[in-house]
């Protein structure tokens, strides 16, 4: 293989993007339905065979769901969702193979030939691209401004789900930390009592 292919530019704000993105502690965690609803329809609406929610950390991209595909990650360096978190607006390919950022890429040069790339960022509150919403296929093509609106949409929603699946991990945490408070408190009560101190 070719690895003479493009390093893009790294964030700015890197490090505080990736403290942002491990924040929402998603991962290396399993496949959820809502997710992968939403890239099945990705899928759907851009007519690719191949669409993923990817999170861009140090050295890898992860896929929290995927369609079409079957690796769970793979380098970075070999990424082209890491061009979509250097900006706002959905980042589009039309053919990897006459672009020369990456005409060289394994991916494109070899197995699976990927061809066409679209990635919408998915921004989070605070304007860290946590990754991106993306669609690919094995041949040329372009998006109408529906699915590039689809796809823009739809990243929203995925950013949605984190936030809410944090804030609900926290609130559970914070409910456990006051049943034990709780707990503690009565069991203290009660030995305080049987000591006559009350």
């Amino acid at each position: 293989m070719d690895q003479n292919f493009t390093f893009p530019p790294i964030p700015e704000n890197e490090p505080e993007r990736i403290r942002a993105l491990r924040s929402y502690g998603v991962l290396d965690t399993a496949p959820e339905l809502n997710l992968d609803a939403i890239t099945q329809l990705a899928s759907q609406i851009c007519d690719t065979p191949i669409a993923m929610i990817s999170l861009i950390d140090e050295n890898r991209q992860w896929f929290k769901s995927r369609v079409g595909f079957n690796a769970e990650e793979f380098s970075r360096s070999q990424s082209f969702c890491q061009y979509s978190i250097l900006g706002d607006e959905l980042f589009i390919v039309p053919n990897a193979k006459n672009d020369e950022r990456f005409a060289n890429n394994p991916m494109v040069s070899g197995k699976p030939h990927l061809c066409f790339y679209a990635g919408a960022p998915l921004i989070d509150p605070n304007g860290f691209k946590l990754g991106a919403l993306c669609v690919l296929d094995k041949r040329e093509k372009e998006l109408s401004d529906f699915q590039k609106n689809a796809m823009k949409l739809l990243a929203n929603q995925v950013v949605s789900h984190f936030i809410l699946t944090k804030r609900s991990v926290n609130w559970s945490s914070q409910m456990l930390s006051w049943k034990i408070f709780s707990c503690c408190h009565v069991t203290l009560c009660v030995s305080q009592l049987r000591m006559g101190i009350f």
